[in-house]
């Protein structure tokens, strides 16, 4: 040792505690008997990166904004409140902003095919002058848009005081006359002064102190997919963002609406060869060359824009073996992955399939770091999933901002957050309601061997047959597909139809 000096060997701390979720809000929430309206379920979530605003899209074309509030009573940011030791006993708590009708529905006279108005996708861009800028698409058009509080203009200095003008019914005559001609008025609704005005004042434009918000379409990125968009992402540059649909992902320019770069195309010269389809697709949240999609098939493919123009060639392929007499013909359609999502930092991926959550570590390829069983108690009932095409449902995922921990939906308005720190067992399931801890099991966790120094990890919920993981007779109606986890905070906002129900823990 040094000079002396004994160090104690660091000891490696342990899984953080499973996160108490609560109730903070909930917005649209339906009365009893209240009958759904097909436009109003939401179709899409997001924060933006402050985590300051929440947007919606919704069946029926429209996008929701919604704003912080809880940092505006203290003026400032949480972080900034943190850095000056401000204590903070307030969770996220979130206003409704504003509303714009985005998409319209559509017909396509050439294939003789209508385009629902349904928000299938939204994603924030960099904000700049007080402004919020969004793109948000359906299944063929994605619109940019521009959101800025705007000062009320009013037209004052009259000549005419409007409370002095005469009110009363003047007689007219025909031809326009009229009996009244004192001073010449001349059938007007207020009378000239004897000695006649003074001066003649311009009317004056004054900006008011009142403000309203203004959503204005600033371009139209159109007729560039010829099958359904299933994704958009921004880029880490601001300059680009990607669309993907079935078979194709075009590279855009935010500045420029009537062109794209083709980068990613899998559909085959015979359509009778097609094998698979895209389902998903993700930039990098720092490499701006670095883009991720998943398949139909259950694999992830990682490409590199530097390497060449069309990127059908991929960089890296991550997909997991399937077990050795484990195949059924629900196989295939339970391992399309229906999203995928970086962390925050670029080093991992999560993906959800049907059954099962998985993260990936982006530098490994040779299969998932952990994985997480969702529902595996549906599994029996993958015949009564089929008929009904429940199994064909896309649940989104989403990761925490430090990384240590993932969620997804499931059935019964249910949905499921797990720790994915090395050592936690942590695997919560809660109810879109307002409260969420309800229908609260703890079930234990079943690790899985260990794989060389990662320890690949298998997490369930309770396994039996005819209920839920928390013993309850699960509903394929009421399905919790969307949600998404505040950038900075434990904060998840979900939707359970045309609800937006918000946790905090």
């Amino acid at each position: 040792m040094n000079g002396g000096d004994e160090v104690a060997a660091a000891t490696p701390a342990g899984p953080p505690p499973a996160l108490e979720w609560k109730f903070s809000q909930v917005f649209g929430e339906r009365t009893a008997g209240e009958e759904l309206q097909e436009v109003d379920i939401i179709s899409a979530i997001e924060f933006d990166k402050t985590g300051d605003h929440l947007a919606t899209g919704d069946r029926g074309g429209r996008v929701v904004l919604f704003e912080r509030t809880d940092t505006k009573d203290h003026g400032g940011s949480r972080r900034d409140l943190e850095r000056m030791d401000y204590p903070i006993t307030r969770h996220p708590e979130f206003r409704y902003k504003t509303e714009f009708q985005s998409h319209e529905p559509e017909f396509d006279y050439l294939k003789s095919l209508e385009i629902e108005e349904k928000i299938n996708k939204i994603r924030w861009c960099q904000t700049a002058n007080g402004a919020l800028f969004l793109l948000s698409t359906n299944d063929k058009t994605i619109k940019f848009w521009k959101v800025q509080e705007k000062k009320v203009k009013k037209i004052s200095e009259m000549n005419v005081d409007p409370s002095k003008a005469s009110s009363a019914p003047k007689p007219y005559l025909a031809n326009g006359g009229c009996t009244d001609r004192l001073h010449n008025s001349s059938g007007n609704d207020f009378s000239i002064p004897a000695g006649g005005f003074p001066s003649l004042r311009l009317p004056v434009v004054v900006t008011s102190a009142e403000t309203s918000l203004v959503a204005r379409c600033r371009r139209v990125y159109a007729h560039a997919h010829d099958y359904h968009i299933n994704s958009i992402s921004n880029n880490s540059d601001g300059e680009t963002f990607i669309s993907a649909d079935d078979l194709r992902i075009n590279l855009w320019n935010l500045e420029i609406s009537n062109q794209s770069f083709n980068i990613v195309d899998v559909k085959p010269g015979n359509m009778e060869d097609l094998t698979e389809v895209i389902t998903s697709a993700e930039f990098h949240p720092n490499q701006c060359n670095m883009l991720a999609y998943s398949s139909s098939k259950g694999s992830i493919r990682l490409i590199d824009l530097r390497q060449s123009a069309l990127c059908d060639s991929h960089a890296k392929l991550f997909e997991e073996q399937e077990a050795p007499g484990s195949r059924s013909f629900f196989t295939e359609i339970i391992a399309s992955i229906s999203d995928i999502k970086f962390a925050k930092d670029g080093r991992y991926l999560l993906s959800r399939d049907y059954m099962t959550l998985k993260l990936w570590d982006i530098n490994m390829d040779s299969g998932p770091v952990s994985t997480f069983q969702v529902h595996e108690y549906l599994r029996p009932k993958l015949c009564d999933l089929y008929e009904n095409d429940s199994i064909f449902d896309k649940f989104e995922c989403c990761l925490s901002g430090d990384g240590s921990r993932v969620a997804t939906g499931s059935y019964s308005n249910l949905f499921r957050v797990f720790g994915c720190s090395p050592g936690s067992t942590e695997a919560t399931t809660l109810e879109a309601s307002k409260n969420p801890m309800r229908r609260q099991v703890q079930t234990p966790s079943r690790p899985s061997r260990s794989l060389t120094t990662l320890t690949r990890v298998v997490r369930r919920g309770a396994e039996s047959p005819g209920v839920d993981a928390n013993g309850n007779s699960f509903d394929s109606a009421t399905k919790l597909l969307h949600l998404a986890w505040h950038p900075t905070e434990n904060s998840i906002a979900c939707a359970a139809a045309n609800s937006l129900y918000m946790y905090y823990a």
